[in-house]
């Protein structure tokens, strides 16, 4: 059966000379055989434990701060699954992993990721990072916002390669053009709907 699985895992964000302690959502789509991963947070125990024995089709990026993605290459190692990122986030994905390490597949807007029978509709949503995306799945109603929409509002904009007038045009575009009752896993937080945060905007 399709599903949604979730866990949260504790750590640090580290940009612009500043860390600060963060609790991050693990999201995992998909039924008993296989799933994808959205964002590798913290610690790959934790996420390899919601994935439990199932096959792990992709590791899917919402934005490249280390606090989305510093375990994403262990956890590639450890499971041979492709990580997929949108290109304009290599400036930050440097910052953690250097010029060495790379991502395998390039996100693009209304590209569709397939897993379990189901699709993931990915939205470039940028603001919080030039190439932020959100996951849209039609079938389970839900949207994955990593750190571009939470409960309350937009994610934050005032670090590098942020924008603050651009996410807010990336949501009300890509986001509020969803159906009202979606509901809005986040990155970071409890859940919400497009029409709670449509209100608020």
């Amino acid at each position: 059966m399709l599903r949604v699985d979730h866990d949260v895992v504790a750590g640090t964000f580290s940009l612009d000379g500043q860390t600060f302690d963060v609790d991050n959502n693990i999201w995992v789509v998909g039924d008993d055989d296989e799933c994808v991963v959205i964002d590798a947070p913290h610690d790959v125990d934790a996420i390899l434990k919601v994935v439990g024995d199932r096959r792990l089709v992709a590791i899917v990026c919402t934005h490249s701060h280390d606090d989305h993605v510093r375990v994403a290459p262990e956890l590639r190692e450890r499971t041979g699954a492709p990580i997929l990122l949108h290109p304009a986030e290599w400036p930050l994905w440097e910052l953690t992993h250097g010029s060495d390490v790379w991502w395998n597949i390039d996100l693009t807007d209304g590209a569709r990721i397939e897993v379990a029978g189901t699709t993931l509709q990915v939205l470039h949503t940028p603001g919080h990072a030039p190439g932020a995306v959100c996951l849209y799945a039609p079938e389970l109603g839900c949207v994955f916002t990593g750190d571009t929409l939470f409960n309350g509002g937009p994610g934050a904009t005032g670090r590098s390669y942020s924008d603050a007038g651009l996410i807010v045009e990336s949501i009300k575009e890509k986001l509020l053009a969803l159906p009202a009752e979606t509901v809005v896993h986040t990155g970071h937080g409890d859940d919400t709907t497009i029409e709670a945060e449509a209100a608020r905007l």
